[in-house]
């Protein structure tokens, strides 16, 4: 069994999470790297604290503590607008506090998102593809389907 928290974007801190918990059951999306057989439970939800991040420093403590051996930062982070400027600061700090890996995104990319946000510049400047490229290689009928 693979132990996740996942934490979201302040801006959706009242999100009740269906499309994370959706891609869980699908294992699309940031959980397509967790086999069909290996049951996943999340362990801790809870959202960054707003900006700049103030909960991202002891969120992931407690998830730890229940039992959390990956953290998925929500793809609300990468695909709002704007998209998250401190996702990568994010990353590196629990990876490097905490010692468990940190993946970007949960649900697939809706694809209305994705097709406006590779026509506005800070998507490359943000290099989105380095940072959440498992997101951009999934089927775009998954995308569509999360729309």
């Amino acid at each position: 069994m693979k132990k996740v928290g996942i934490i979201i974007c302040g801006r959706y801190q009242s999100c009740g999470g269906g499309k994370c918990f959706r891609s869980i059951r699908e294992r699309v999306g940031g959980f397509a790297r967790y086999p069909k057989d290996e049951s996943v439970e999340v362990v801790g939800y809870s959202y960054c604290g707003g900006c700049p991040g103030g909960n991202v420093e002891y969120v992931p403590e407690e998830m730890i503590k229940n039992g959390a051996e990956v953290i998925h930062l929500a793809t609300g982070l990468v695909v709002g607008y704007p998209p998250c400027p401190y996702i990568r600061h994010f990353k590196e700090f629990i990876e490097k506090r905490y010692g468990v890996p940190v993946v970007v995104g949960t649900h697939p990319i809706p694809l209305k998102y994705l097709k406006m946000h590779e026509q506005l510049p800070f998507w490359n400047e943000m290099k989105m593809e380095e940072l959440a490229g498992d997101l951009l290689k999934e089927d775009r009928k998954i995308m569509e389907a999360y729309n």
